[in-house]
């Protein structure tokens, strides 16, 4: 059984004929103990506190049985880990990057309004849970001012929480009606058009961090914590 917040990909579920429903990942609308196994993977990035992430852990573990298991995938803030670069980092193509990229000034000013989720309390308890991780090496830069940084596609980050640019093509919308159009950069394909932008927030977990909230809760024991292209993953068990 999956579940997704969205409907659209819900759907598609549906037209394969796989059982898929719409739901909050706060909130799952499932027994408690009645999973055998679970599988989170590129959700929990999108949660914009340590409180909110480490709720989804914990409503995740709720669904498992005593004995069940759990596969948590987030992304890795290390693009480039143990001298090999993730395959986000080698499918950066030049031709492709000069449509994808945005400028970030242009994208900050359009944002010069936006809040991030995060909070002074939110980022003590972040680094409280890594002072309990393995490696505190993280190159991570806390944000300076009110608005949070516009990641470059394909690139390495250099911020914890961001929002990553997704550029939607062969939109049909009118142009009254795209959101957060942005011209594209000089000289790339459809240069002279407007292409609608969607800002998309992540937070890029840190070597460690994904474990260390994994085990601040009692019920949890953590069968195995690894990096797979770009992610940091959690293998953990429901006591």
């Amino acid at each position: 059984v999956g579940c997704d917040r969205s409907k659209n990909l819900v759907d598609i579920c549906g037209e394969k004929n796989f059982q898929a429903f719409v739901c909050d990942a706060l909130s799952v609308p499932i027994r408690s103990g009645s999973c055998d196994a679970c599988i989170s993977i590129a959700v929990i990035h999108h949660f914009s506190t340590t409180e909110r992430r480490l709720a989804t852990i914990r409503e995740l573990v709720r669904l498992l049985r005593p004995g069940g298991t759990a596969l948590i995938y987030v992304w890795a803030m290390e693009q480039e880990y143990k001298n090999q670069k993730s395959k986000y980092l080698k499918e950066k193509n030049d031709s492709k990057g000069k449509e994808e990229e945005i400028s970030t000034d242009m994208a900050q000013r359009s944002l010069s309004d936006q809040k991030p989720g995060s909070s002074s309390q939110d980022s003590a308890c972040s680094s409280h849970l890594l002072s309990n991780s393995k490696d505190k090496d993280c190159d991570a830069k806390p944000v300076a001012d009110s608005r949070l940084p516009v990641h470059t596609n394909r690139t390495s980050f250099h911020s914890q929480d961001l929002l990553v640019p997704w550029h939607m093509k062969g939109c049909n919308k009118k142009k009254e009606e795209r959101i957060d159009e942005v011209v594209l950069p000089a000289g790339s394909k459809g240069s002279q058009e407007l292409s609608p932008v969607f800002h998309r927030y992540y937070h890029v977990f840190c070597e460690g961090e994904l474990e260390a909230a994994c085990r601040s809760l009692d019920c949890v024991r953590v069968q195995k914590s690894y990096y797979d292209q770009g992610n940091w993953c959690v293998i953990l068990e429901k006591l």
